[in-house]
């Protein structure tokens, strides 16, 4: 902690930190005005100010990631945080108990093995497939659990951000398609399968689908970052 303070308080550290914080700061103002388009989400933004940044100092992603080390520290905090909404619908959670939990589990084993399965049968290397794995929880998690099972932390983030996309884009889409009225169904396939990104597009569909979305997001999440290293560790 101490080496993370003291590169964070040096005029580089300081100076990547707060361009990163701007960058975030006018994403969020670009995602506003976008009216919350997955395309506009302010992860994708950041990334893209960020790369353009780094690609006209010729500054190397190692060394920013070690200049900004404090935001990287702080993705354990806000995996601890996931902890509050979990509590704030635990009346959901006890009302439906058991279906609510497998219908969870089973959406997010589903989802993450059909991607790595194409993996798989295309030879990719083993700590692509390890990263593909983590695709359907938020991004703390991704990152941590991808370490621990020998997967690429920076690509999982990417793969993180790529299926939240898709899945905001196309949910309408698709539960047009299966005909999915229920909005506590789409809220949990949402925060299951499309995590963060998921969640900020059931913001836009009501409360009550917001609330099983961050339900969804925060079990799958959990679970997953419990049950992959336990099968895949030293994979």
């Amino acid at each position: 902690m101490s080496d993370i303070l003291s590169t964070t308080l040096s005029i580089t550290g300081g100076v990547w930190l707060s361009l990163t914080l701007i960058a975030y700061a006018a994403a969020l103002v670009v995602n506003k005005y976008c009216k919350g388009h997955p395309l506009a989400h302010p992860l994708i933004t950041t990334s893209a100010i960020i790369s353009l940044a780094l690609l006209v100092s010729q500054v190397s992603v190692a060394n920013y990631q070690t200049s900004a080390s404090f935001l990287h520290w702080l993705l354990g905090p806000a995996t601890v945080a996931l902890a509050l909404p979990i509590y704030r619908q635990w009346h959901v959670l006890k009302h439906y108990g058991w279906r609510l939990l497998l219908s969870i589990v089973i959406g997010g084993v589903i989802a993450p093995i059909t991607a790595w399965f194409g993996l798989w049968v295309s030879s990719a290397s083993t700590a692509l497939q390890m990263s593909m794995l983590v695709k359907s929880i938020t991004t703390p998690l991704a990152m941590e659990t991808a370490s621990q099972i020998n997967g690429i932390p920076a690509l999982a983030a990417v793969f993180v951000i790529m299926t939240g996309i898709a899945g905001a884009i196309m949910s309408t889409w698709v539960f047009q398609l299966c005909k999915v009225n229920d909005t506590q169904a789409q809220g949990i396939a949402l925060g299951t399968v499309a995590h963060a990104v998921g969640t900020a597009k059931a913001l836009q569909l009501g409360d009550d689908v917001a609330a099983m979305a961050t339900l969804g997001l925060c079990v799958n999440g959990i679970v997953t970052a419990i049950v992959l290293p336990v099968f895949f560790i030293g994979a």
